[in-house]
């Protein structure tokens, strides 16, 4: 096994944490310490738990954090849709940014199911 960094649902996450990054920063001052914050945390949660599991050793413990990952990334998916129907996020813009986000939802679970044989 290779290192979270060779995983492209890491890289993949990483990528969508620059995009939520760029896009919060246009958010309203009054979000600062709401949805751009949680936004944000939610996002770095993805990467960071799936380095944190491979950082571990095992694959129950991986398995768990990849899990953790995957709560993340669903608070998030929830956290995009307030935000589109705020309008603080265009519409082709939060396209952009939910088809990345199925994506790694998607390669979640299949990393899980792999972790689980």
């Amino acid at each position: 096994m290779g290192t979270h960094k060779d995983l492209i649902v890491w890289q993949k996450s990483i990528s969508l944490v620059k995009q939520i990054y760029v896009e919060t920063k246009s958010f309203p001052n009054e979000e600062l310490f709401g949805l751009v914050s949680q936004m944000r945390r939610s996002s770095v949660s993805v990467p960071s738990n799936i380095a944190e599991g491979f950082g571990r050793g095992s694959k129950k413990e991986c398995t768990h954090f990849v899990y953790i990952a995957l709560g993340s990334a669903s608070e998030l998916e929830t956290q995009m849709i307030i935000s589109r129907e705020l309008e603080y996020l265009s519409e082709i813009v939060y396209q952009t940014l939910n088809a990345l986000l199925n994506e790694i939802i998607k390669m979640l679970s299949a990393l899980i199911n792999s972790l689980k044989q």
